[in-house]
């Protein structure tokens, strides 16, 4: 999605949902609508939640056997901006956060973004934690250490 079209979608999907509001809320009134988009609201967390926690097992189990999850990837963060929908009150985005939760279109949106995405993996690089000695490196224990000078010290003041 172009950058150029994104001040246009904040503004039309504010004004779809009013339309949409106005038009189901004449049918059937107002408090079955607003029953309505609460109810939605609940089933999309519980969605959310159940769809959540069997992808991140799926994508455990990926990780345990070396491979990288590209595609429970793509299906996390479909979930994730169906659930953020399916939380946001109105029909429109409602409908749009249901179509990502039906695994069908989250393989349409995976093989979409496996075309444009490319993942690199930094798969057996070793960061060293503790910094490597020399032979000008002295290693005191804590007895041989103390916080007082001595006067025979090279670094001392007097010198």
């Amino acid at each position: 999605m172009p950058f150029s079209l994104i001040p246009f979608a904040l503004l039309i999907i504010p004004l779809l949902e009013i339309g949409v509001f106005i038009a189901v809320g004449s049918q059937i009134g107002v408090f079955p609508t607003l029953g309505m988009v609460v109810l939605t609201a609940i089933i999309g967390s519980i969605l959310l939640r159940v769809q959540g926690f069997g992808l991140m097992t799926r994508m455990r189990t990926e990780l345990d056997q070396g491979r990288m999850p590209g595609r429970d990837l793509v299906h996390g963060v479909t979930i994730l901006v169906a659930g953020i929908l399916l939380l946001t009150p109105g029909f429109v985005t409602d409908t749009l956060g249901f179509l990502l939760f039906v695994p069908p279109v989250r393989d349409a949106v995976w093989r979409f973004a496996r075309s444009r995405v490319h993942v690199v993996s930094a798969g057996g690089t070793r960061y060293e934690t503790r910094p490597g000695y020399d032979a000008n490196t002295i290693d005191l224990s804590e007895d041989e250490y103390s916080g007082e000078g001595s006067d025979d010290s090279p670094w001392s003041k007097d010198r």
